[in-house]
């Protein structure tokens, strides 16, 4: 083990967190694929342009893996099995998953016109962004009404499994939870690139509840499970939607991430060159308060960092801002 994985720490403001997270990040990227280097996502930038819904696409491509799995399936019924065959489909043991480089590289999925290299991030200085500011940002496109970054597609399939399976072993969401957090502490966050996203998290625990709904009723409230076993095999009796999923809190433009001091520096700095659109649709970067309060109710057990004092209504009110 290398000194950069040895002296690795997940808190913030330790002396030699920012060094080792460097270090992770850069060993982590000696095994990485090019399309997969981006880490952050860029949720500011290009943000009024219009998108098609990407939405139906990825409906489909998660319901062709289902049906794919249930079609060729031999042996008694184990749901850890079926499982894990849907995530080797639309999941995978890269470090970009199956799904989310489909929607990095298909033109099937619309995306805002961010070059990773004029990001945000890109704008922030070396020592505050980290691996993001080397990398760039991950593509953002449109989910029904929300705008979201392919890893989260990533996400969605590879935390989301290991969530359920941690679920399934304790019986306990909180336990499970709290292990999602430390990922985002982690390697997979806040120690590489300065940022905790609560973004993360929740598409986490909504891959979660995606495998529940596999085999659960109610999941998704009204809702069948997605397969059911008949017998000998497995039979689909109902689509997934990808909006029984996704809501606010997967953008990051409005579940604002838990910067450390050192990109909420940065943050205070950039973000003021787009109140100019903010300006002109403040709807786009507001969750309603109703919504807004039912969401942190949802995900009261995911270990949050919410930031409203970095929601762009915050930044542009302050003296400079507009």
């Amino acid at each position: 083990m290398s000194t950069c994985v040895s002296r690795a720490t997940t808190e913030h403001n330790h002396p030699g967190a920012w060094l080792s997270g460097l270090c992770l990040g850069l060993l982590a990227a000696a095994w990485t694929p090019q399309a997969a280097l981006a880490y952050e996502t860029d949720p500011l930038s290009n943000r009024l342009v219009p998108l098609t819904d990407s939405a139906p696409v990825l409906d489909l491509k998660v319901n062709e893996a289902i049906a794919d799995v249930a079609s060729h399936w031999v042996g008694p019924r184990s749901d850890d099995r079926f499982a894990k065959a849907v995530y080797d489909r639309i999941g995978g043991h890269f470090w970009v998953h199956h799904l989310e480089g489909w929607a990095m590289k298909s033109e099937q999925v619309s995306k805002l016109p961010t070059p990773r290299r004029h990001s945000f991030l890109a704008q922030t200085p070396f020592y505050a962004s980290r691996v993001g500011a080397l990398f760039g940002a991950c593509p953002v496109f449109r989910m029904g009404d929300t705008l979201i970054g392919t890893d989260k597609l990533g996400h969605f399939a590879a935390q989301g499994l290991k969530f359920w399976r941690r679920w399934k072993r304790d019986g306990d969401e909180t336990k499970a939870a709290a292990r999602s957090a430390y990922t985002e502490r982690a390697i997979f966050g806040a120690l590489t690139t300065g940022t905790y996203s609560n973004a993360d998290l929740v598409a986490n625990y909504e891959g979660y509840r995606f495998y529940r709904s596999l085999f659960e009723d109610d999941v998704v409230a009204g809702k069948p499970a997605i397969v059911h076993w008949d017998g000998d095999h497995w039979r689909v009796q109902r689509q997934f939607d990808w909006n029984d999923h996704v809501n606010a809190y997967w953008d990051e433009g409005l579940d604002i991430n838990d910067y450390d001091r050192w990109m909420t520096t940065a943050v205070h700095k950039v973000w003021p060159e787009f109140c100019a659109d903010w300006a002109k649709d403040p709807s786009r970067y507001t969750i309603p308060s109703g919504q807004d309060a039912q969401l942190q109710a949802r995900y009261h057990l995911l270990e949050l960092h919410l930031r409203p004092e970095l929601r762009m209504a915050e930044i542009c009110a302050a003296p400079g801002g507009t």
